[in-house]
């Protein structure tokens, strides 16, 4: 006789996922670890009346994100009003857990889950601490293989946009530059975070087979990546189109796919230079 299957845990966290970061990636990579996580996020009127300002991306933008992220089930608004220190509430889901980050609220929202029976958990800080590899997704029998390469720095939704519109062609395999390499090309003050950083972050999208960190240099510092992935596209959006990729494409036999730079549908065009002032 088969033993009955635990009934997987549905974890629920909230907040305001504004500006997010690598932090943001692995509270969500831990909290999953207990059930699938459904994010309840803070519509804007709440982000703007708790912080006295507009957040600084809008709501659309915010769920475009987190929807991408792999650690993520669903996100979806909570209806206003909404109470930071009360357990999010959404109509027609059922959490079993709600996962948090350290915070003064802490004590507040434990008893608030007490008192509807909801299982309540913190993470530890120390437990978010570090950026790891993101294991390889399964790639899908038959499929080509696609190559992009680039600094991924300021981290946004433009370029989850791009790792969506090329994993339509085949399994992505995405190549962050390497820090010195990096510095090589843009000078001083460039990356702002470090290649393990945004590896992670490349890496933690569900459009993604594997983020791996570059070895050459260059324009064409993913080289060796290249030589043993064996890919048969190598995708560039507009910006990129440049340093010979086109050629070197032509002389190793690889479909060389430029695509627009266009946003997602309702969301405003980013860039990591405006982003990040310089």
């Amino acid at each position: 006789m088969n033993a009955v299957q635990p009934h997987p845990k549905q974890v629920v966290v909230s907040g305001a996922f504004e500006d997010l970061r690598s932090r943001h990636f692995r509270f969500l990579e831990e909290a999953a670890r207990f059930g699938a996580v459904t994010v309840a996020v803070w519509p804007d009127p709440v982000v703007e009346g708790l912080t006295g300002k507009p957040p600084k991306f809008p709501m659309a933008e915010r769920l475009y994100l987190l929807n991408a992220i792999r650690y993520v089930h669903r996100a979806a608004p909570l209806a206003s009003p909404v109470n930071p220190e009360a357990p999010p509430l959404m109509q027609g889901f059922n959490a079993d857990l709600w996962v948090d980050e350290p915070s003064p609220a802490n004590a507040a929202r434990l008893a608030a889950c007490r008192r509807l029976g909801l299982q309540y958990r913190v993470l530890p800080a120390e437990q978010l601490k570090g950026f790891p590899q993101p294991p390889p997704q399964p790639g899908a029998p038959g499929r080509k293989k696609v190559v992009v390469t680039g600094c991924y720095d300021w981290f946004h939704s433009g370029h989850v946009r791009f790792f969506e519109e090329v994993s339509a062609y085949g399994d992505l395999y995405v190549i962050v530059g390497h820090d010195a390499n990096i510095r090589l090309l843009k000078g001083q003050g460039h990356p702002l975070l470090p290649q393990e950083e945004r590896r992670y972050l490349a890496g933690s999208i569900r459009y993604v087979t594997q983020a791996l960190i570059s070895s050459g240099e260059g324009w064409v510092d993913a080289d060796p990546e290249i030589q043993r992935l064996k890919p048969d596209i190598y995708a560039v959006n507009e910006d990129g189109d440049k340093g010979g990729k086109r050629e070197y494409c032509a002389q190793h036999g690889i479909q060389y796919l430029v695509l627009k730079r266009v946003p997602a549908p309702g969301l405003p065009g980013r860039s990591s230079t405006d982003l990040r002032g310089f």
